[in-house]
């Protein structure tokens, strides 16, 4: 059975606002899902308590049961402070947690916005480190995984040959392999990609977050044909 929405009070309001200047879990992500159940975006615990305190979102809490099954629960904010005090007592290792000096709320791990595109979707970011996440930290020439100051950004198809700055022509590569393949394209060179450089349909950061037991929760959320998102 689903809780749904109700009043807010406005202390509620100040409770969270508290949280986001206390809280030592500030790190923690939270699933943003739109009015129709649909992943759109990956924000901060500071944010997604905003939105809870302001009514303009709900969090979506899923429940397992000894058979396995899965059960989700709409719960305004109120709700969610009465659930998180039971947790607390039997569950405190299952969450990260605020503290305040007068409260304790667990971080949801998903929020639903109760609006339609309150929070829009956005391109995946081209940048450094969606491209390392996309490659897997590994030099797309040898194959090798290292720490990321071990590695730079390739242009497949070098600048000096007309190359651009894209997707489909940024690799991750060690330093051995920058230095072999010089200016040159990769035919040229005599070497081979491993994978072929593509634009990510969703912020290949995910797939980091998804490795974490914290987040399994997303996974019911998560559907390629319609969403991207960007870690905030």
């Amino acid at each position: 059975m689903n809780h749904h929405s109700g009043a807010i009070s406005p202390s509620a309001a100040g409770i969270g606002q508290a949280a986001g200047v206390l809280s030592p879990s500030l790190n923690a992500n939270v699933l943003v899902l739109n009015k129709f159940y649909q992943a759109i975006r990956v924000i901060n615990v500071r944010r997604a308590f905003s939105l809870l305190c302001r009514e303009l979102a709900e969090v979506i809490h899923i429940e397992t049961d000894a058979k396995g099954q899965s059960r989700w629960h709409n719960l305004n904010f109120t709700d969610w402070q009465e659930l998180s005090a039971l947790k607390k007592e039997f569950e405190p290792d299952g969450f990260d947690w605020i503290h305040t000096v007068r409260f304790q709320v667990a971080v949801p791990r998903i929020i639903r916005l109760l609006g339609y595109d309150k929070l829009p979707r956005q391109d995946v970011k081209f940048n450094r480190r969606n491209i390392y996440a996309r490659d897997g930290s590994k030099c797309q020439y040898c194959g090798k995984k290292m720490p990321t100051t071990d590695l730079s950004l390739d242009h497949v198809v070098p600048k000096s040959q007309g190359g651009k700055s894209t997707w489909d022509n940024i690799v991750c590569c060690c330093i051995k392999c920058n230095v072999k393949k010089g200016g040159r394209t990769p035919d040229q060179a005599h070497m081979h990609l491993i994978t072929k450089p593509i634009k990510p349909k969703r912020s290949p950061v995910i797939n980091i977050r998804l490795a974490d037991d914290r987040y399994s929760s997303w996974k019911q959320f998560l559907d390629d044909a319609y969403w991207t998102v960007e870690l905030k």
